[in-house]
């Protein structure tokens, strides 16, 4: 039986994120994040390798933890509130995808929705167009500086 792949970095969860519809690149806090359509959807954590997963039920979070302990936990600042976070590095890709596009699914507007049935493993990249390309360079010159 194949051995699965575990481990994903910062820069490949958004490279995926960027082909979702109406994600986009943005900054919470002074830290890189992602938005869709001007929701914030999830951010890097300080060191680069956690990820922000909301809404999560409490339950969901405890159970999470409780049996895969090194990839999700909490800090005392996410304790009271529907969210875990994500160590990249010792999470399976499949795991990462589908806990995002749920996410995705919780927070993109119904029309956008409708227009993207598809789960993302089995849809196209959207194409990079010129003016999407142009906002996601002067956002990163902006989280950069």
């Amino acid at each position: 039986m194949p051995k699965r792949k575990v481990g994903m970095t910062y820069p490949s969860v958004e490279k995926m994120l960027l082909g979702w519809p109406g994600v986009e690149l943005s900054s919470s806090y002074g830290r890189p994040s992602l938005k869709v359509n001007g929701k914030f959807f999830t951010w890097v954590k300080e060191d680069g390798d956690s990820i922000l997963i909301g809404g999560i039920d409490f339950d969901e979070r405890d159970m999470l933890m409780e049996t895969r302990g090194e990839v999700f936990y909490i800090t005392d600042h996410y304790r009271n509130s529907r969210c875990v976070l994500m160590r990249l590095s010792k999470a399976d890709p499949e795991t990462v995808e589908a806990l995002l596009w749920r996410r995705w699914r919780q927070i993109a507007p119904k029309k956008l929705q409708a227009t993207y049935s598809e789960t993302p493993a089995t849809a196209k990249p959207r194409p990079v167009t010129k003016n999407n390309a142009r906002k996601g360079r002067r956002q990163l010159r902006r989280i950069r500086s």
